[in-house]
């Protein structure tokens, strides 16, 4: 019976971790403080998989931020501006590294794959040193040992941690890191020397980009990578850990031919063509650990069809060879079903958070043994039936509305320029206009008013009252500060995707069902199961609310349907394009019930757009094709006049430029100040875009505060590519996580800098 579990959520079930952190950061704790919460759940996950009957139990995969930059940490790879001059490293450097202190900006940060999880992007020169400088993969391996439990150590690999990096600040940009291969394994071996002594008996290594379209060159130093480790390796069992994909062929054939090897995981969820793969050719006498259980979605796992799948794999690799798994890491899910107290019993049995995987993966592990649990297996048929045949799930006026979507255009009938001349007579707007991307931050006592109004402690009256105050505040330090198009400030929402979906049908909520997202940073992801639909105005009593308190232009703010797709647990019994129609319609609703009730400009932000591109490039045409027709869908139908903005942050776009540009928004505000502004080496490279855009000029996930200095010569950057007419000076991101003493001078330094520019403009003209 063997079964294994890739990686498992940190956070804590209750997000103990995230708050043991933000305690920290603000100085109302100790670093003891903070790596006692961390031992006890380190502690409590061990046991749990332990007492599930899992064989094979990950360590190293607990991180107080994110893995790669434990990686880094783990390599001494630190950049030369946070002063690191040896040794262990400590969590100063680290969390300055993460999120930049008082007079450093933080490391690049952007998404991991497709997925909403973001890590810290490695900077890498001719120059780094690299050392053994965080012995965290051994300290957690004893940990869980002296517990009684014998786990495997998850690395990094090393080919991935190489090809995730980028040059560092001032390396030329075609640098190419995987030249640094062999001091990088010079690290590597000293750890696996300290797990083997430590009594480690297997190790995992991460390969994700395996799934990646790889040339010959990045395939060659798998290859590489793997035969230099070999002699250290001798005495270890070996697992290499790929997910999110197919394999490709020529990548599946370098992985199976690595030296010293034991095993290969694979995520069997998303790899169709995988599975093909490995029924034909599959090396004699390997591992197969088999990624059969979902470790991306919730919906509860289809153990029969899953084991008849194993089967059939278990006489091509033989039953002592074969192990049960996950797809991939279950961070990527909500932690514990026992938690949910909002959900109703029928939605709740069709599903599983991590926990229940965990069982799910023990279960398909003793049925391949011959032990299989009837009465498990019987009540696991009796949900997914009941799923099936469900009334609630389906909604026939929808799909006829969604289906009706394909093969059209729907485009605004007006080009980009024409609209923003008509849009500019009407806004009256200066020379690079300010705004801000959406939020305010979120204060304990409005955290405390909300909480209160779920729970009934406070009347709507009183609700209404308390947010209405908010949104005054809010509007009056935007006018104080001069800032051209405000926004609300979003006081009465949790969060940008699950306040719309509470408002619309087809759509369920957790009341824990938390997902680490960076750092502290936890979202609850919908659960869309069924037809999706809006049943009355989401936005429009506050944003008419907002712009009736001052004369310049409010922004209607909304998410988009790509992003509430894509950050949502999404059904699976229907395409996902089919389910982001169904939402732009209801979102397409709202746009128009803003521009009737007197709204100019409305943002619906895309963050998530790039985060679903399909990571093999043979899909990404067919994902962008809906997804942006999705986003045209949305705004189809209002008038010239009203300026229609979207929002993108934490990846890299410069693949996908020309498919932003096809969305025809009228303005896109984009993150640009932490990823060293490559966004901007789009247009030095001839890209033409007429549309207006605001490249973030401060990266508002860091505590530190720019000057305006700082900030007119990144916007004179920009302006160096980009003409001064279609230009927007604006934050990253929304300021929502951030507090007041930090905001309010980050954003005054902001407006001055804009009316520097301007007057600097001015003069030249």
């Amino acid at each position: 019976m063997a079964s294994h579990v890739v990686g498992y959520p940190r956070m804590g079930p209750k997000r103990e971790l995230k708050f043991a952190l933000e305690s920290f950061w603000d100085k109302k704790s100790s670093a003891e403080d903070l790596q006692k919460v961390a031992t006890d759940l380190r502690s409590s996950i061990w046991k749990q998989m332990a007492d599930a009957g899992i064989k094979y139990i990950p360590s190293n995969t607990f991180s107080y931020y994110d893995l790669v930059l434990d990686t880094t940490v783990m390599l001494g790879a630190v950049p030369e501006r946070y002063g690191y001059t040896g040794g262990e490293i400590g969590l100063d450097i680290y969390f300055s590294m993460a999120r930049g202190n008082a007079s450093l900006p933080a490391m690049e940060m952007t998404k991991w794959f497709d997925t909403n999880y973001h890590y810290i992007v490695p900077e890498l020169g001719p120059n780094t040193k690299f050392s053994y400088s965080s012995h965290k993969a051994i300290s957690e391996y004893k940990e869980a040992k002296a517990l009684g439990i014998d786990t495997v150590p998850v690395l990094v690999g090393p080919v991935t941690y190489l090809l995730l990096s980028k040059p560092a600040k001032g390396v030329d940009k075609s640098f190419n890191t995987l030249s640094l291969l062999s001091d990088v394994l010079s690290v590597y071996k000293e750890v696996i020397a300290e797990l083997k002594e430590a009594g480690a008996s297997w190790v995992q290594f991460d390969e994700p980009t395996l799934v990646l379209d790889l040339d010959a060159q990045k395939l060659e130093a798998f290859t590489k990578a793997y035969a230099e480790l070999e002699s250290s390796l001798s005495g270890l069992n070996v697992l290499v850990e790929t997910y999110f994909a197919d394999v490709p062929a020529e990548a599946y054939k370098t992985l199976t031919s690595l030296s010293g090897v034991s095993g290969f995981g694979f995520d069997l969820n998303r790899g169709a063509k995988t599975l093909e793969l490995i029924k034909t050719q599959f090396p004699t006498g390997k591992y197969l650990f088999a990624g059969i259980v979902d470790g991306r979605n919730i919906w509860a796992n289809d153990l029969t069809a899953s084991l008849a799948a194993l089967e059939s794999l278990e006489s091509v690799v033989g039953k002592d060879k074969l192990v049960v798994s996950t797809s991939c890491s279950l961070t990527h899910t909500a932690v514990d079903l026992a938690n949910e107290i909002k959900l109703d019993d029928e939605i709740k049995s069709w599903l599983a958070f991590a926990a229940q995987k965990v069982i799910e993966v023990d279960a398909l592990a003793k049925a391949l043994a011959g032990q299989k649990n009837e009465a498990y297996f019987s009540a696991n048929a009796a949900a997914l039936a009941s799923r099936r045949s469900s009334p609630r799930v389906t909604n026939e006026a929808v799909q006829k509305a969604a289906a009706a979507l394909r093969g059209s255009d729907h485009r605004r009938a007006t080009n980009v320029s024409a609209r923003l001349d008509a849009q500019q007579k009407k806004l009256n707007l200066p020379l690079l206009p300010t705004t801000t991307i959406g939020s305010f931050p979120q204060t304990i006592e409005l955290r405390r008013v909300r909480r209160e109004f779920k729970a009934n402690k406070i009347t709507e009256d009183e609700y209404v009252a308390a947010i209405k105050e908010e949104i005054r505040k809010v509007v009056q330090i935007q006018e104080d500060l001069d800032i051209d198009v405000l926004v609300h400030g979003e006081p009465e929402r949790n969060d940008m995707v699950e306040y719309f979906g509470e408002q619309m049908s087809g759509i369920a909520f957790s009341a824990n069902g938390w997902v680490q997202s960076y750092g502290s940073r936890c979202v609850k992801p919908p659960i869309i199961f069924g037809d999706v639909s809006r049943p009355k105005p989401m936005t429009v009593f506050w944003s008419s609310l907002a712009q009736s308190m001052t004369s310049r232009p409010m922004k209607g703010m909304l998410t988009g349907p790509v992003t509430i797709l894509n950050w949502s647990f999404v059904r699976d019994d229907q395409p996902r394009f089919e389910t982001c129609y169904q939402i732009a319609l209801a979102i397409k609703e709202e746009v128009e019930d803003l521009e009737a009730a007197g709204i100019q400009v409305i943002q619906i932000d895309e963050a998530a757009l790039r985060e679903g591109l399909p990571l093999r490039k043979s899909e990404q045409a067919f994902y962008l094709d809906w997804a942006v027709h999705s986003f045209r869908i949305t705004n189809c139908g209002v008038k010239d006049t009203t300026q229609i903005h979207t929002h993108m942050c934490y990846s890299n776009f410069n693949d996908i430029i020309n498919s932003i540009i096809d969305m025809d928004a009228d303005v896109i505000t984009i993150e640009n100040s932490r990823s060293d502004e490559k966004l901007l080496s789009v247009f030095r490279e001839g890209v033409k875009y007429g549309a207006g855009i605001g490249p973030g000029v401060y990266d508002i996930h860091s505590p530190r505060i720019p000057s305006a200095e700082e900030i007119a010569d990144r916007v004179n950057k920009m302006l160096a590519v980009l003409d001064n007419n279609i230009l927007w000076v604006n934050p990253d991101c929304g300021l929502k996580t951030r507090k007041y003493p930090e905001v309010i001078p980050a954003l005054t330094a902001m407006v001055n800098a804009a009316k520097l520019l301007r007057a600097q403009l001015a003069a030249t003209q």
